[in-house]
């Protein structure tokens, strides 16, 4: 508590619903998401070349002259086993990136390179062909292209360096052509499944009320607090007017449950509109501990061989102002809650001392919750 009331220095209250708000809708696309719909991550080994000095030092790197040796082997280039080449314009890097759904062959998809071994900066380097594989094992993508760096490194021969961001990571605007397509649970034959982004029995049955009104039809049923199976034609063409009709309904989700939410870091307090306190009396003083440091030196008398010392001296206030008392009375609402902790002169970090003390007696009917 001692933590959280030190680094308490401001508040955000969220005073939504204090007095009767009207209901609100949002549309089926922004509560829900169908199930299977969804991207898939890429990642890939490949080489950047064209370097301006700034590629892998072999001697720590010794993956990238492998690579280099197995790819220019497969173009009929061969490096007797006894060569070492000391390259300073390649390096080693990782690619990864991720596959929309429903993406075809032959789209472009932007990738990410990041060097793996110790290459300085990726700047002005170039992407050669490297195949981007799934969880699976199978190639999706062919990456290549000329990497953007955002970042600027810089060093002198004595060692000094000054760097920007991050010169080493780079990315490839639309520098993978999709090879193969991921089949999706959209392309079935089966009910689609929405899934809520945030779960809610309430929520879940008012989307299927909802689904089912506008439809004029028992066509959805709530199965869990997550999810919303609907009964969906097996066209294809016919699928997708029928999911483009169901994005747009409105459906009203359920309130938030009552909730405190306290920010330990920045001393940020967030109250839902829920929030309530059984009756409590509420106890409100404020000590205040000052400690100062005063060193004296202290000199010796001369040619008596003593020393030069510095001899602490500290001071000690303590302050204590006078408590004040007050009463919630049952059902008090964030507005009550608010309002009598501004009359005392409370500060954020007593308002979470008081929320927390409140939460210990049984008296805050809601979550407390400490990030």
């Amino acid at each position: 508590m001692n933590t959280i009331r030190r680094v308490a220095s401001s508040v955000v209250w969220m005073l939504c619903g204090v007095a009767a708000m009207p209901a609100y809708a949002e549309r089926v696309k922004d509560l829900a998401s169908v199930q299977g719909v969804r991207s898939n991550a890429l990642v890939g080994y490949g080489l950047v070349v064209g370097l301006d000095g700034s590629g892998d030092q072999t001697a720590q790197a010794p993956f990238t002259i492998q690579s280099l040796k197995s790819m220019l082997a497969q173009l009929g280039v061969t490096i007797p086993a006894n060569v070492n080449p000391q390259l300073k314009n390649v390096a080693a890097v990782a690619i990864h990136a991720e596959l929309p759904p429903f993406s075809k062959p032959g789209q472009m998809i932007d990738v990410t390179v990041a060097s793996i071994g110790n290459s300085g900066s990726l700047r002005g380097g170039s992407l050669l062909m490297a195949p981007l594989k799934g969880a699976d094992g199978q190639v999706y993508a062919i990456a290549q292209g000329n990497v953007i760096v955002g970042g600027l490194g810089v060093s002198g021969k004595d060692g000094s360096r000054v760097s920007v961001n991050v010169p080493s990571a780079g990315r490839i605007p639309g520098g993978a052509s999709v090879e193969r397509a991921v089949a999706t649970a959209f392309e079935g034959s089966g009910d689609l499944l929405l899934n809520l982004h945030t779960p809610d029995f309430t929520t879940a049955a008012r989307l299927a009320q909802g689904i089912n009104k506008a439809m004029q039809s028992d066509v959805a049923r709530a199965v869990d607090p997550v999810t919303v199976a609907v009964q969906a034609p097996q066209d294809s063409n016919q699928r997708v007017m029928f999911m483009a009709s169901l994005e747009s309904i409105d459906v009203s989700p359920g309130d938030a449950p009552a909730r405190v939410i306290i920010n330990s870091r920045t001393g940020t307090v967030v109250i839902s509109s829920k929030v309530e306190v059984m009756p409590a009396a509420v106890a409100h003083g404020s000590l205040s501990v000052t400690i100062t440091e005063r060193p004296q030196v202290s000199q010796p008398a001369p040619f008596s061989q003593g020393q030069t010392a510095v001899v602490p001296q500290s001071s000690i206030e303590v302050t204590q102002t006078g408590g004040q008392m007050f009463k919630f009375p049952a059902g008090v609402n964030l507005d009550d809650i608010v309002r009598a902790v501004n009359q005392i002169g409370a500060s954020p970090g007593d308002l979470v001392a008081i929320l927390e003390a409140l939460k210990q007696a049984g008296a805050l009917r809601a979550e407390l919750v400490v990030i």
